[in-house]
């Protein structure tokens, strides 16, 4: 079984539709996406009806539950939020608000013999971050009762292992914090009798198509830069 996980997709549809088609090419059984369709990008609506489109199995995130509610609710009140939460929910059509509060926090799944779950926080909440090396990585990995636990939110991918517990950040599609403006997306092949094996795959796109798009629709700077630059 190959899994591809991923999230934070965040109203980018050109690194949306490169990562799928990426993940078209690597032989993968389900994808699975772990929240934050909306919010900073300016295609929210396209970036829903895609995933809905493909029938793709999806998670709620923070930024979403923001959305469908229009409070700060699970975001941080900054300046970046306060014009990208208000613009995204008068972007989105009613029956995508619909679709995001509908859908659930977490997943439980097992394949094979390994029990997984995915998140887009923590276990714990839809918006804690679990940070690699962290203390809430830690503590969750401890508490946790799976096999694997796949979580985002943080835009940073990693892979760590505690003790026989794997714990796999995928990144972020549409707004990537790792210093690059590159997608990325998380593989997990898992066959019977086996060590899991995971991979994270980096996806490049063509950013000046959606930095174009911004600045038409007069998106601000220091939003622009961050997708650009690949760094908040």
């Amino acid at each position: 079984m190959r899994i591809a996980c991923i999230s934070d997709i965040h109203g980018n549809i050109y690194a949306l539709k490169k990562v799928l088609e990426n993940i078209d090419d690597n032989n993968i059984d389900q994808i699975i996406c772990l929240g934050d369709l909306t919010g900073y990008g300016p295609h929210p609506n396209e970036v829903v009806a895609l995933i809905r489109r493909r029938k793709i199995l999806c998670l709620k995130g923070n930024y979403d539950a923001s959305v469908a509610d229009n409070e700060f609710t699970y975001i941080r009140d900054t300046s970046i939020n306060s014009f990208s939460l208000p613009w995204t929910s008068e972007e989105l059509r009613i029956s995508h608000k619909y679709y995001l509060h509908s859908l659930p926090e977490n997943l439980s799944l097992t394949f094979e013999d390994k029990k997984i779950l995915f998140v887009h926080g923590s276990p714990r909440s839809i918006n804690e971050y679990l940070k690699e090396d962290s203390l809430e990585a830690m503590e969750n990995m401890s508490e946790l009762p799976y096999d694997i636990l796949v979580c985002a939110h943080t835009h940073i991918p990693y892979v760590k292992e505690y003790g026989n517990k794997i714990l796999i950040n995928d990144g972020s599609v549409g707004k990537p914090k790792n210093g690059k403006p590159h997608s990325t997306y998380a593989i997990i092949d898992i066959k019977k009798n086996s060590d899991v094996k995971v991979e994270i795959k980096e996806v490049e796109y063509d950013v000046s198509k959606i930095i174009k798009d911004m600045e038409i629709k007069d998106f601000p700077y220091a939003l622009i830069n961050s997708i650009k630059s690949g760094v908040e």
